[in-house]
């Protein structure tokens, strides 16, 4: 019993961490089936057809392609307009600070739904065709909490001593934000990155409002499950978790190795 309290926080941790991981198990296992009718639901036999060809369905690859174009370009803008609000919310003094930052929240704070419905409103009222550009526009929109919220907090943790110990060295404001800001601030801005992009690739909601007759990968898959679900959205699935975990994977990696060679100096 002593024991097992001791351990009790990593056991938890263990079991929340099997309990997330559980879907992704049970969607690469399906990955390699093959069933009789158009329902993968359930198990018949083993195959890597799917793998062999999963582009097979139609449009699947195509808004596949679609939602990673979004994703990126939503994760540029995202990224470096929540880079600028960050610094200036952090290390400005200008009126109605204090209400930008808890506007800020709002976004993360209010359901999808009613921000998808005000996304939509706005862009009739404005005359605007739905498509790609007001999906892009809608999920630059509310990504850019997620990436304001990751920056703010890396750069309220930075020592402002060392830029004004560059600036002593004789460094100008771009050499000084090039060499010493930027590369601080670099694990909150990839994090806010790695987190819009995420979001945006995996959005429905806002997009369902927003798409018009643009089919992004979420959709495809939505609309796949009211007719029969093709094999080869778990092999798209199975290859997105493995290829994020790999990120992640190499990230540890590349941080214990400049944690070795720090110690080293």
């Amino acid at each position: 019993m002593r024991r097992l309290r001791r351990d009790l926080v990593v056991l938890a941790g263990l079991l929340t961490l099997a309990y997330l991981i559980l879907p992704n198990v049970v969607v690469m296992v399906f990955s390699f089936n093959k069933p009789n009718g158009r329902f993968n639901y359930s198990w018949q036999r083993f195959s890597t057809d799917a793998w062999q060809d999963p582009c097979g369905v139609a449009d699947l690859c195509g808004s596949l392609g679609l939602s990673l174009q979004i994703a990126a370009w939503a994760t540029v803008g995202a990224t470096v307009l929540g880079t600028m609000i960050a610094f200036a919310l952090v290390r400005y003094r200008f009126r109605a600070r204090g209400a930008i930052n808890s506007l800020i929240f709002l976004p993360m704070a209010m359901p999808e739904v009613v921000m998808a419905a005000s996304l939509l409103t706005l862009f009739l009222n404005m005359g605007a065709r739905l498509g790609f550009w007001t999906v892009l526009i809608a999920h630059i929109m509310f990504c850019l909490s997620f990436v304001v919220t990751a920056v703010k907090a890396r750069v309220m943790s930075m020592d402002p001593r060392l830029e004004e110990a560059a600036r002593d060295l004789y460094a100008g404001p771009v050499q000084t934000f090039l060499r010493v800001t930027l590369p601080i601030a670099a694990p909150g801005i990839a994090a806010g990155a790695l987190l819009a992009f995420a979001l945006s690739f995996d959005d429905f909601i806002i997009t369902n409002f927003n798409a018009g007759s643009t089919v992004t990968f979420p959709m495809f898959v939505w609309g796949s499950a009211q007719r029969g679900t093709p094999v080869q959205i778990n092999v798209i699935g199975t290859a997105m978790f493995v290829l994020a975990v790999l990120v992640v994977v190499a990230g540890q990696l590349v941080a214990a190795r400049r944690k070795r060679t720090a110690a080293t100096r």
